[in-house]
């Protein structure tokens, strides 16, 4: 009787768990009907990467600008409300590997990532792009910055990554766990659904103080995010920065290029203390803006963005630090 009893329970749990991943597949499909590709593929590093590139057209001035977005998000970030902005600018926007229609590589490290972008602006012939990084993203264009320098002209970051966290922001702590297994088998069960029913938290975790805006969850792009390769993709990207990060650090204070840090005062995500005013302290010339709102900046604040990014550019175009 026991025996038949346990087979039962074994039976049932594995059947559950093939239903929630079939689910999770459907699951998939819906969002990605919601929420198509925008831009077009390219093929580097045997990595197929989704972007959107305006393109080299007469009359733009230059240089170009290289978005790169954060954790959990994709290139929508910036075509939402900011990157129409530029329209005298060729205006390249990326889904990081793993993120948005991007696939993930074998490392899903900073140094993979940037060495990754470095090779997307030799592709596209991109001449001295400005490389504007939101979030996790800002991490990434800094190991951009601090390995392959002569490929870029200056930083744009905009509520970064800089510092190494005792533990990683409330909104991305599920995330974090090390275990392989553990992290795959969420994903595939009640990870896309977890995600979706927390849409109302996100609100305060990630927005706050600013209100998420309207059809964020489509023409943001946000619902990708619930897709079980991008978790798996973001708690990648979450597990290696204890490994990078204090490298990275020790280093800050090489940067010789142009570097504009913005953040939001109310940011819930990212102290802007801890991770930009100490950041501008080790970098020379990097210089701090700080502005009423929290840390989607890109999406609820696109004019302010916009302010900052036009004054880094300047600077750029300058010569100034």
């Amino acid at each position: 009787m026991l025996i038949a009893l346990l087979s039962w329970l074994v039976l049932s749990w594995l059947f559950a768990v093939a239903a929630l991943a079939v689910f999770n597949l459907v699951l998939v499909r819906f969002i990605q009907l919601l929420v198509p590709p925008i831009g077009r593929f390219v093929e580097i590093g045997g990595l197929r990467l989704h972007l959107v590139d305006s393109g080299e057209q007469p009359g733009r001035e230059g240089p170009p600008l290289l978005f790169i977005h954060g954790l959990l998000g994709q290139l929508n970030h910036f075509s939402y409300a900011l990157a129409e902005r530029f329209p005298e600018r060729r205006v390249v926007l990326i889904d990081r590997p793993g993120s948005g229609y991007s696939e993930q590589g074998p490392a899903q490290t900073l140094k993979a990532q940037a060495e990754l972008l470095a090779r997307v602006i030799d592709k596209l012939g991109l001449e001295k792009p400005l490389v504007v990084g939101h979030s996790l993203g800002g991490a990434v264009a800094l190991d951009l910055a601090l390995n392959h320098r002569e490929k870029i002209s200056g930083l744009a970051l905009i509520a970064p990554l800089t510092h190494l966290e005792a533990e990683p922001p409330k909104a991305f702590a599920a995330l974090s766990q090390r275990s392989r297994l553990a992290l795959w088998f969420g994903a595939w069960t009640l990870g896309p659904a977890a995600t979706l029913l927390r849409a109302g938290v996100a609100r305060d975790e990630v927005f706050a103080p600013d209100p998420m805006p309207a059809r964020f969850w489509s023409k943001g792009g946000g619902l990708l995010g619930a897709r079980p390769a991008a978790l798996l993709a973001a708690s990648s990207d979450i597990v290696t920065q204890p490994t990078e990060l204090p490298g990275m650090m020790a280093r800050y204070g090489a940067l010789d290029l142009p570097i504009g840090v913005l953040f939001g005062l109310g940011d819930p995500v990212l102290d802007p203390d801890r991770q930009g005013a100490a950041f501008c302290a080790a970098a020379p010339g990097a210089t701090l803006t700080k502005i009423a709102g929290g840390h989607m900046l890109p999406v609820t604040r696109p004019a302010e963005t916009e302010a900052f990014i036009r004054g880094v550019l300047a600077r750029r175009i300058t010569g100034g630090k």
